[in-house]
């Protein structure tokens, strides 16, 4: 499905925001790395799911209703077999913020390789139009507010100089003995997402705000592992 595709059919559905699924839809027909998952309602379609996905797993509820699913226990990763995802999901079912929610579905998806968390993201500006942004990522990423802003469309150059920017620049290269991640790869989503002919500038006019948090970088690459996208009214 493309882009435009993914975007009319949430306004078909009267959604402000896209969800997890539909927003890695959207990410992947601009060619940033996801990973592969399939969209499970209940704990009887756990068996079938987990056959056609690499082992281990990641299960999280989709619910309009939930904005940080980590918070309301709606995550549970390193799952190893479909016996774990049918635990996981029942448990998951228990926690009375998604207990009392409106549920779409359940993401199953294969766990990312490990890395660096960054997060990119961008926003609508009434005065200049687009923006992209780049930073440390994760469950911080409000505390520890080391971002970078571009007006969009940024070059490679652009993106490059936002790395530099970023207090915690030392991580991406290696720092306290760790392996360097791959630059090249960040570079390459920002391109996609806010250069001229990505994201924001191709469907900027339906896009309020975007955020994919966390972009797992390693050495070999990066990965979309979350990705929330608000609509414009």
């Amino acid at each position: 499905m493309n882009a435009k595709s993914v975007i009319l059919e949430a306004r078909k559905q009267g959604r402000a925001t896209l969800d997890e699924f539909a927003g890695k839809r959207l990410l992947a027909s601009f060619g940033v790395p996801v990973p592969k998952s399939l969209v499970i309602q209940d704990a009887t379609e756990a068996m079938a799911a987990c056959g056609k996905l690499k082992l281990p797993l990641v299960l999280k509820v989709v619910s309009p209703d939930i904005l940080h699913k980590s918070d309301a226990g709606g995550v549970k990763v390193g799952l190893r077999n479909a016996v774990e995802v049918e635990e996981a999901l029942r448990a998951m079912m228990k926690h009375s913020e998604i207990e009392s929610a409106r549920i779409d579905g359940f993401l199953l998806e294969e766990m990312a390789p490990a890395g660096v968390e960054v997060v990119v993201g961008g926003l609508r500006d009434p005065q200049f139009g687009p923006l992209v942004m780049a930073g440390l990522g994760g469950v911080f990423v409000e505390v520890l507010a080391d971002v970078a802003f571009r007006i969009c469309p940024v070059t490679r150059l652009d993106a490059e100089e936002m790395l530099d920017e970023l207090k915690g620049a030392a991580l991406l290269r290696g720092a306290r003995g760790r392996r360097p991640v791959s630059r090249e790869a960040i570079v390459d989503v920002l391109l996609k997402v806010g250069g001229e002919n990505g994201l924001l500038m191709t469907h900027g006019a339906d896009i309020a705000e975007a955020d994919i948090n966390p972009l797992i970088v390693s050495d070999r690459g990066a990965v979309a592992v979350d990705a929330r996208f608000v609509l414009t009214q």
